[in-house]
């Protein structure tokens, strides 16, 4: 069954550019069994669906990256800084986990 198209992804069709993709025979086979299926109506439309995904892809990892960019500027601006003991860490991490009970029972 062929997804349904909003209004504007049909307008977006009006304006086509014909392009020549060259695929291995494996997605070359996949993209044609996926017509077969019923999937897709076409070839055409299969890889349209699989460039939105692409799409999306990148635009997940742009925002991603944007977001990690923030994290980074908000953790180098509030001034903690200097030398970590990671041990430390670890005992913090492991005593959440754990529950602070079994920590108890191991330090004794």
């Amino acid at each position: 069954m062929a997804p349904i198209m909003s209004g504007a992804e049909e307008g977006a069709l009006a304006a086509v550019e014909r392009m020549t993709v060259v695929f291995p025979e494996p997605m070359a086979t996949q993209i044609r069994a996926a017509v077969e299926a019923g999937e897709y109506a076409s070839t055409s439309e299969a890889v349209r669906d699989a460039v939105r995904l692409w799409s999306d892809r990148r635009k997940f990892r742009d925002m991603e990256t944007e977001r990690l960019q923030q994290t980074w500027d908000a953790g180098k601006a509030s001034g903690r800084h200097g030398a970590l003991d990671f041990e430390a860490l670890r005992r913090e991490a492991r005593a959440r986990l754990t529950g602070p009970e079994d920590e108890d029972s191991r330090a004794g």
